[in-house]
């Protein structure tokens, strides 16, 4: 048992410190497509096209990922969980590193927003095994009871690889003036992310593979082709994920696309972009504090309803975002971000990571996770781009236009949730299974006890 609760924080250690790398990485990209890259690779006469070319390049970065779910899915399927998220973790780590050496459109034309690309198509390969491939991980060492509690981790490393994004670009942006942010400064986060992949590397190579994979090897269950299983076993529940996914609408508008909305001169809206920058910084804060909360609710009352209350909830709360940002309120912007970003999100962010892979059998679950999720997530991709394109600097009704898209989305997400099984108390053996019953209150009353008993020792 000491063993086991030992196993289960390693894993969980190490899921966190990779979901904080790779997301770091994407989303310090994310903050200098919306911040920086317009002026330096896409330069235009016209700063609308210049604002749209940068936010599709972030974009890009979504197509790779179905592709990165084919692969690395099979890898982690096949091969194990350690294996795939290492591999995840250097494709990362060194495709962000380039970019921090990429030279710019001044220096090389457009070569330069060519490499850009290519080094995007990189990350998002790289991303696309991360979440499915740590969640398994955490979800498989997990005591039982306690799979919500322990995934969600995998989720606060994202929040937090967010903060240290926005967090380094703070410091720099304040104090440097802006020729010299714009010429070299921007480099630096980039660049930083080699302090992180040394870090996650001496973690994660200390976690050993995952009983459920172990025991499918010893009794040669492994599957030959875990993609097809997937597809002929749990298309539905695919198709279920895949709406959910869509919940990525969220971190869209509150960080992409409401950076552009917030700083970008062509939209009038004229916030420093030092100040904005604390806006996620804060509410990301709050969602690593939130989120294992949330996990451990999700474990006392079910995925479904903490899902369904944070898709409704945040969808919602876009509105109230967007028109902070039109009016030009710093506060109300702040406050509106902590509660849609740090608090409401969470109800669908913090369970995910735990509910993705309860739907599906261990022979398939790292492919059919990422598959589904990526996919959903891909047709997100574009959406800063769309938001620019539909509600361009200067119309009317930015904030009904851009948050009325989002709360569609966040309704059909909402809508899958209720669809899918409940799982949060179902036995490891049963996971995936859509004809197994729930065990009986007095057994998972008793085993609840017993894991944190084993959490507190």
């Amino acid at each position: 048992m000491a063993k086991s609760s030992s196993q289960a924080k390693k894993a969980t250690a190490s899921g966190w410190i990779g979901s904080a790398l790779e997301y770091y990485d994407f989303f310090i990209y994310a903050q200098a497509a919306a911040l920086i890259f317009p002026q330096i690779f896409f330069p235009s006469t016209d700063p609308k096209m210049a604002i749209i070319a940068s936010l599709a390049t972030y974009g890009v970065g979504y197509l790779a990922r179905p592709v990165g779910a084919i692969v690395l899915g099979h890898w982690g399927d096949t091969r194990g969980r350690k294996n795939v998220l290492l591999l995840c973790m250097f494709l990362m780590g060194i495709s962000t590193m380039a970019v921090g050496l990429l030279p710019t459109y001044k220096d090389i034309g457009l070569l330069a927003p060519a490499l850009l690309v290519v080094l995007r198509l990189v990350q998002g390969f790289a991303v696309a095994g991360e979440i499915s491939g740590a969640s398994s991980m955490i979800m498989e060492h997990a005591p039982f009871g306690r799979r919500g509690y322990y995934a969600s981790f995998t989720l606060q490393g994202v929040q937090a690889g967010q903060v240290m994004a926005a967090a380094v670009f703070l410091p720099l942006a304040y104090f440097m003036p802006s020729e010299a942010f714009n010429d070299w400064g921007w480099r630096i986060p980039f660049l930083m992310s080699a302090v992180v992949l040394i870090a996650g590397f001496i973690i994660r190579k200390e976690v050993h593979e995952t009983p459920a994979f172990v025991k499918e090897e010893k009794q040669e269950k492994v599957a030959k082709s875990p993609v097809s299983e997937a597809l002929r076993h749990s298309s539905r529940h695919m198709v279920l994920v895949m709406f959910m996914a869509l919940m990525n609408v969220i971190p869209v508008v509150a960080t992409i696309f409401g950076a552009a909305y917030a700083v970008q001169p062509a939209y009038g809206i004229g916030f420093d972009k030092s100040v904005y920058l604390w806006i996620p910084v804060v509410g990301n804060i709050v969602a690593v504090l939130v989120i294992p909360f949330v996990g451990n609710l999700s474990d006392k009352i079910g995925r479904r309803p903490t899902m369904i209350a944070g898709c409704l909830g945040s969808g919602l709360l876009a509105f109230v975002y967007l028109y902070a940002i039109s009016i030009q309120s710093v506060p109300l912007a702040f406050a509106a971000s902590i509660v849609m970003w740090g608090l409401v999100y969470q109800g669908y962010n913090a369970v995910f990571p735990s509910f993705y892979p309860e739907l599906f059998q261990t022979r398939y679950r790292v492919s059919a996770m990422a598959i589904a999720q990526n996919i959903g997530t891909m047709f997100t991709a574009m959406l800063p781009a769309l938001f620019a394109a539909v509600a361009p600097p200067g119309s009317d009704n930015i904030p009904l236009v851009v948050g009325g898209l989002a709360f569609f989305i966040t309704c059909v997400c909402a809508l899958a949730a209720y669809l899918a099984p409940e799982t949060h108390r179902l036995a490891m053996e049963d996971l995936g299974n859509p004809k197994a019953k729930p065990m009986e209150r007095e057994a998972y009353e008793a085993s609840r006890r017993e894991s944190a008993k084993v959490a507190v020792n």
